[in-house]
């Protein structure tokens, strides 16, 4: 790590910090502002806040690292998700963002799920706070163990200085700042993000002289980096697709839909979100597949190597941001790594301490805590997750890694059906809800641990179905829902309409 590197990686950090305090004077209020910004968020700031929270760090290397090794075959799990962010847009945004407010103004999904079906019992609201607690705690540790991993990999530092600095800077803002700082800080790193994935295939183009020579470069190769079916069967397709079907039930994503200021600013925020997702996607693939040929034509040595290895193949954004530019701004290009994996431990920070300080704290011990005693817990929850996070990544360990790896099917599974149904069939009841969670996250954690022989078949597909199922089926069979609960569905259906 050279100078420059330190200095635009520092100012990288010092940016984030001041964003942070810059957003504390705007959260001093309540836990509203503190956990969902008081519900006014434009729309740039939640479409690249959602998508930056989203991608992380498998934007930067991961995809581009599959499509160095195996070309455009790679590519169906980009499209998955793409279709699956667009349509979470369509269906739940403009829904939830009218219903959490007409169902006396939810600010956290378990709240909003007790006040959509009145559920007295509270178990709904338990049991949807226990698998967020349980698993973004799981996921924020990952993403302390990301930060550390590039410190030292990308920058010859020890793993552990690498963690303290990557998780202090994001707890911090996060601390002081609250959803208005990790809005604001995940609208930069998406920024960064993007002009990097822009940045970086242009170059490569112009080094080579033209698209047309680097595509002829990359064919000379091998035909198979542009054959989208290479090594794929159907049901590898359709489970790489169904990715998509986990923006559904992600918590840290849908609670931006709850922040917009307006309901009509949510077309605006599609726009921007899908068109970052296109190109930033687009990016990513391009320096994967242009990197083939980067590498021919300069670097024959380096191709030998990051050809036998996927993990090193994974690494050529950090090769390419520092062979084609100056220090300087080759260290600019790699905090966007840093801002990829930054801005998912926020969010995912975030949306736990806030199911501990309104789904816990003010449920089971303070119903009628005050403003500013509400604030304080949030903080401090941010502390408590922070820490116990950060315990589980001072030696990670494969077992806490691989659970955390199938979180996004745990939370498609559970919550996904759930959500949709919830916005779009009045009928939805609160077993139904209740017993289509767990069937879905048990579904998940069976189609994983237990031995079978469709392995193939990506967790979320059954998880989902059955979860959906089992909803509808419950609902049907149990007694009709109170008038209270149709009338608000009906406010909630009549805004949209007017809104349209």
């Amino acid at each position: 790590m050279n100078i420059y590197e330190i200095i635009a990686i520092t100012l990288y950090m010092l940016l984030m910090l001041g964003i942070g305090f810059y957003s504390y004077r705007k959260s001093t209020s309540n836990s509203e502002e503190f956990l969902i910004g008081g519900r006014k968020l434009g729309p740039a700031v939640s479409a690249l806040s959602a998508g930056a929270s989203d991608m992380s760090g498998w934007l930067l290397m991961g995809l581009p690292g599959a499509m160095y090794i195996s070309g455009l075959s790679s590519a169906w799990l980009a499209i998955g998700l793409t279709c699956g962010a667009f349509l979470n847009y369509v269906i739940v945004a403009p829904r939830l963002r009218v219903y959490t407010e007409v169902a006396n103004n939810a600010i956290t999904l378990p709240v909003f799920f007790e006040n959509r079906f009145r559920d007295k019992s509270q178990l709904l609201k338990l049991v949807s706070s226990i698998v967020i607690l349980i698993f973004f705690t799981l996921y924020t540790s990952a993403g302390m163990v990301s930060g550390g991993r590039l410190f030292e990999s990308a920058f010859d530092m020890s793993y552990h200085i690498g963690l303290i600095l990557s998780a202090s800077v994001v707890v911090v803002y996060t601390f002081l700042g609250g959803f208005l700082a990790v809005s604001l800080t995940d609208f930069v790193q998406g920024t960064i993000m993007f002009l990097a994935l822009m940045l970086i295939p242009a170059v490569v183009v112009w080094e080579l002289g033209d698209i047309q020579t680097t595509v002829e470069t990359i064919q000379s190769k091998g035909s198979r980096y542009f054959d989208l079916l290479r090594g794929t069967t159907t049901v590898s397709i359709i489970s790489l697709m169904a990715w998509g079907l986990g923006y559904f039930g992600q918590p840290h994503i849908i609670v931006r839909f709850m922040a917009i200021e307006k309901i009509s600013d949510v077309k605006k925020a599609r726009r921007i979100g899908i068109s970052w997702m296109i190109l930033t996607v687009s990016g990513a693939v391009l320096m994967g597949l242009f990197g083939i040929a980067y590498m021919m034509e300069f670097d024959p040595e380096a191709m030998v190597k990051y050809d036998a290895s996927k993990e090193l193949a994974e690494t050529i954004f950090i090769y390419f941001s520092r062979a084609l530019f100056h220090p300087l701004l080759g260290g600019f290009l790699l905090s966007a790594i840093l801002a990829a994996v930054m801005s998912t431990i926020s969010s995912q920070l975030l949306v736990t301490s806030s199911s501990m300080t309104e789904d816990i704290f003010k449920t089971f011990f303070k119903k009628y805590a005050t403003p500013k005693a509400m604030l304080l817990m949030s903080r401090i929850s941010v502390l408590i997750v922070a820490i116990l996070s950060f315990v589980l990544s001072l030696n990670p360990k494969d077992s806490i890694l691989g659970l955390v790896g199938n979180a996004w099917a745990g939370f498609g599974a559970a919550f996904g059906p759930l959500i949709i149904l919830s916005l779009v069939w009045k009928k939805t009841t609160v077993k139904g809800a209740l017993l289509g969670m767990i069937v879905g996250g048990l579904t998940v954690l069976l189609w994983i641990y237990l031995p079978h022989s469709y392995k193939e078949v990506y967790e979320i597909i059954p998880g989902f179905i059955l979860s959906m199922l089992t909803i509808i089926i419950v609902s049907l069979i149990d007694k009709p829902v109170s008038e209270e609960v149709s009338k608000e569905f009906e406010e909630m259906e009549s805004i949209l309409k007017k809104e349209r």
